[in-house]
């Protein structure tokens, strides 16, 4: 350690974690439920709802870090700038597929397979991390793939119906598992605004370059899109995520990550009346499967005794 952060081991987290983590995680939720609403009312490609989410959030976001680091209330070390940066180059990738997705196949599937993360979050532990995996996980495993495979359709006798959004989702969910583990121990080195901050900015250049590789336009969009760029700048990245960030600095990874399971659930509730928007019965199915496996996968590696906590000066 290099003095930025202070590590508590071996904490119990109903004991020890404070209310206003738990707190910050809830509300966290609740905003990004709307996410892919807002994506679906924007007249532009999912990477350039991205991008401006991105640019509009570190804007906003620059001013109280600013002010943090003006009065000394924060170090920032090399180590903790480049793991903030690393963990903002795969949310970039997380939010260019899941709302190219978004944009392909509607608010609901994406965003469910775009939280297939503790899936990814506990195999990555299990191989980067040597973390030991239950049976119940595997149990899980097997059940969310199930229920992907009705979602998806495949079918051995009329061969692979695949939906693209779904399949940007699950992509998506790699990512953003990645981003999960990579936060998990840049929180070790800075504070929850300036990772944060440093990492949104890194999400923001990573959209920037796939745009401009994809060639999408930057301008020429109506006015109520650009509103839309704001509010996802503003309320998603800046309010929403930086919500999930801080409760990041108390919460491990294994119980974050799972919680906003709740996020497709909201979402599909809410595109209903917002949206027009009907799930199937095999999606219905197949969404259920996947919930109910990735709880599992959630619920397995929660059977730990210990945490560690990384103390935030906020």
């Amino acid at each position: 350690m290099r003095g930025e952060s202070v590590r508590i081991a071996a904490m119990s987290a109903p004991a020890q974690t404070p209310f206003k983590a738990y707190l910050a995680l809830g509300l966290g939720l609740l905003i990004l439920g709307f996410s892919a609403i807002f994506i679906r009312w924007a007249e532009a490609p999912g990477p350039i709802v991205g991008f401006y989410r991105m640019a509009f959030g570190a804007l906003v976001l620059a001013i109280p870090f600013a002010n943090q680091l003006r009065q000394g209330k924060t170090t920032l070390s090399r180590r903790g700038i480049l793991v903030a940066m690393l963990a903002g180059f795969f949310f970039g990738a997380d939010v260019a597929a899941w709302a190219s997705g978004v944009v392909l196949s509607g608010a609901t599937l994406p965003t469910l397979f775009a939280n297939t993360n503790p899936i990814w979050v506990g195999l990555g532990a299990w191989l980067l991390f040597r973390e030991k995996i239950k049976p119940a996980f595997w149990l899980g495993l097997l059940l969310a793939l199930l229920g992907a495979a009705t979602i998806l359709g495949l079918n051995a006798s009329n061969g692979v119906l695949l939906d693209k959004g779904a399949l940007l989702g699950l992509l998506a969910g790699f990512f953003y598992g990645i981003y999960f583990l990579v936060a998990q121990r840049g929180r070790q080195h800075l504070d929850a605004l300036s990772f944060f901050w440093i990492g949104t900015l890194s999400s923001a250049i990573t959209l920037l370059i796939i745009n401009l590789v994809m060639g999408h336009p930057f301008s020429g969009y109506s006015p109520t899109t650009w509103l839309v760029f704001v509010v996802q700048g503003v309320l998603i990245q800046a309010a929403g995520w930086f919500l999930i960030a801080y409760a990041q600095g108390y919460l491990p990874a294994s119980l974050v990550s799972p919680t906003l399971l709740g996020q497709p659930l909201l979402t599909a509730v809410l595109a209903g009346p917002l949206l027009g928007e009907t799930l199937g019965r095999n999606d219905l199915l197949g969404g259920a499967a996947v919930l109910a496996g990735i709880f599992l996968v959630h619920s397995s590696r929660l059977q730990r005794k210990t945490k560690t906590v990384i103390a935030s000066p906020q």
